[in-house]
């Protein structure tokens, strides 16, 4: 990369404003011993040059304000801006406030809960976790607690998940100590039922399932799995990723899931990726809410205040109250939607899926697990292209590629999620880039992109020896 760093733009005595005479120091406020022996090493530039780098910065990025951005399993849905505005509004607030001068906060809070959970089918829930896997890892420390408080928790040692399930699913349940089984999917695309059967017990704690699952399938048999979990005492855990392809039209909780973790920043349109902080509540079913972390968000007789009194809880997992602008933005997007909004949407994000798919078809490309659509779906390139070239000369093309090589039981696979903000003429360009892809020639696509800032890089080298360091050796 020729785009040099900030620090490298630096020049001693450069800076952006000039404290005029008289303001307080820090100094005079703080005790001697609170106070910095010595400058931090922070760049020193003019404020244009800080407006230069940033905006630069900024225009070699591809993200889904500036263009189509289909990656499967995460919703890259446009934000609108009006929500951002929203967000700004409580900029001043500061976590340690008395709770009695942030009532306005607290409320947006509790509501926002009370949507989530209205939405969800669940009894109780938490906004602290900061982001899905995290959502995850603190829904399965709660399953943990249960068990352990139920004196099972040294039997119940397993953690199971469908062969399709996201990463973070076995990732998550071996952090918080468990074992982890991975059960296959039939060749209909959905849990092989009689292999679950197989390994349901007194030793397993959970079920991990994302429905929609990664393949784009509704778990018909749902009801089923759920039956069959409480009969062995499994708590049944909702990866809630997919949430959007249901949004308003079905409810985990009435599928039998005990657990449910959201993705605020895929679902209800805070950015996601790179685009802001993530956030992802945690709802449980009323057995599992004594467990939950503290404090929550709770309404008594004189307002809204931080229930800390629940002394079976988890803990604290994150400082503070979670990502409290993320939580904004997602009341202001279920407010601004309302409940026939919010189905409209998980409707629209179905059909564009189910239209691109057949486009992409029509241009060559085949679905292995063709069956009813929901919000995504999973397709293959003719034999002889790699997805990796493909998703490469995307690039090249305008446009982000989709996930790829995901879920691990399909070759080559490309993931695609158009969503519901994506308009029919936007999926058709994508489509038809996509069938443009398979007429260029292979030393093209082997070699592509070509003019975006960074070419294709040694991925397993920049994911094992990532410099994420700057020093300064002059």
């Amino acid at each position: 990369m020729s785009y040099p760093l900030i620090y490298e733009r630096s020049r001693k005595g450069r800076r952006g404003l000039k404290l005029v005479k008289g303001t307080p120091r820090a100094e005079d406020f703080l005790p001697k011993e609170h106070l910095r022996e010595t400058p931090p090493r922070l760049p020193e530039v003019d404020e244009l040059t800080l407006v230069r780098h940033y905006t630069g910065l900024s225009r070699r990025q591809v993200g889904v304000d500036t263009t189509f951005y289909p990656l499967g399993s995460c919703t890259m849905k446009y934000n609108p801006k009006l929500h951002e505005e929203a967000a700004r509004l409580f900029h001043p607030l500061h976590p340690y406030q008395d709770p009695g001068t942030v009532q306005g906060a607290l409320r947006l809070m509790w509501e926002l809960g009370e949507y989530l959970k209205a939405l969800t089918g669940m009894d109780a829930i938490t906004l602290e976790p900061a982001a899905g896997a995290h959502g995850e890892l603190t829904g399965i420390l709660v399953i943990r607690a249960y068990h352990e408080d139920r004196g099972e928790g040294k039997a119940r040692r397993l953690v199971l998940v469908p062969d399709s399930a996201h990463g973070s699913n076995p990732a998550t349940a071996s952090m918080a100590g468990y074992q982890v089984k991975e059960i296959p999917s039939g060749p209909d695309g959905e849990v092989d039922l009689e292999a679950l059967k197989r390994e349901l017990g007194p030793h397993v704690a959970a079920l991990m399932l994302t429905n929609p699952n990664t393949l784009g399938l509704f778990e018909r048999r749902i009801l089923e799995i759920a039956r069959l979990c409480k009969e062995a005492g499994v708590q049944l855990y909702y990866d809630g990723a997919n949430l959007n392809a249901v949004m308003g039209w079905a409810r985990p909780g009435d599928m039998g899931f005990d657990v449910v973790h959201l993705n605020l920043h895929k679902t209800f349109t805070v950015p996601h990726g790179g685009g802001g902080p993530g956030s992802g509540p945690v709802g449980v079913k009323a057995h599992l809410a004594p467990y939950l972390p503290v404090p929550l968000v709770a309404r008594g007789e004189e307002g809204f205040y931080l229930d800390f009194g629940r002394p079976k809880s988890i803990g604290r997992v994150r400082s503070f109250h979670g990502n409290f602008l993320a939580l904004v933005r997602a009341w202001a997007y279920i407010r601004t939607l309302g409940l026939e909004g919010l189905k409209k949407a998980a409707a629209l994000s179905v059909l564009n899926a189910r239209y691109l798919k057949e486009l992409l078809k029509e241009r060559g490309y085949r679905v292995p697990y063709d069956g009813p659509t929901m919000h995504e779906f999973v397709a293959q390139p003719p034999p002889g292209f790699r997805a990796l070239d493909l998703a490469k000369g995307l690039l090249e093309l305008g446009f982000h590629p989709p996930t790829v090589y995901f879920p691990l039981i399909v070759k080559e696979a490309l993931m695609v999620e158009p969503t519901e903000t994506e308009s029919k003429e936007t999926l058709e360009a994508f489509a038809e880039a996509m069938g443009e892809l398979l007429k260029k020639p292979r030393e093209w696509l082997e070699n592509a992109p070509y003019t975006t800032p960074v070419r294709r890089l040694d991925e397993v080298r920049a994911n094992k020896h990532p410099k994420l360091t700057y020093f300064d050796e002059s």
